[in-house]
């Protein structure tokens, strides 16, 4: 008879998210998960399957846990405006935090394994097009509410602002000038004004 698993495998799969977005792919090593996850190395091939089959429950628990965020951010704000200056500004904000220069998992996924892994590429993809549909219904919101009247295509701005939010994660893992980020942020916002 099998015994029964010892640790709380969301929380598990939380902690390997963790290893995988703050060291990415290849320099997590097997040790470095099981040792940040709190299992032995049999219970993490048991349950979650090899290294590889962890990153990609990983990348899903990151859309899921913080991507989903991001939507109801959106969704969920009465303004439009305020929701994406919280967005935008919040990244600016966070990256000044010790520990959170890491970027976005994803974006840290398209750049080092999307070009080569098929399922990789697949969430990645997902992941962008369902926050590109997530502004698109924002910015349409916004128009139909009369707070958004300048925007004269909300498919194009969407795109923009998913790229300009990828960008901007990026840019705030790579500096801590604070006032470079806000010039972004500003100027990203504008197309909104």
């Amino acid at each position: 008879m099998a015994r029964p698993k010892e640790f709380d495998r969301d929380e598990a799969l939380h902690k390997a998210m963790e290893v995988f977005w703050s060291r990415g792919y290849e320099a997590a090593s097997i040790r470095d998960l099981v040792e940040h996850m709190g299992i032995n190395r049999q219970s993490l091939y048991d349950t979650f399957g090899d290294k590889h089959a962890l990153y990609l429950q990983a990348l899903d628990r990151y859309q899921a846990v913080e991507t989903h965020k991001v939507f109801e951010l959106l969704e969920n704000t009465n303004s439009v405006r305020k929701a994406l200056r919280q967005l935008f500004s919040g990244v600016a904000e966070g990256s000044l935090c010790q520990g959170q220069q890491r970027g976005c998992f994803m974006g840290n996924a398209m750049s080092e394994l999307a070009g080569r892994c098929k399922a990789t590429a697949a969430r990645t993809s997902s992941n962008t097009a369902a926050l590109e549909g997530a502004f698109y219904r924002a910015l349409l919101r916004g128009k139909k509410n009369g707070e958004l009247t300048a925007v004269r295509d909300p498919r194009a701005v969407a795109r923009f602002l998913c790229s300009s939010l990828q960008g901007l994660m990026l840019m705030a893992k790579a500096t801590r000038d604070h006032k470079a980020l806000e010039d972004v942020v500003k100027v990203t916002l504008s197309v909104v004004e």
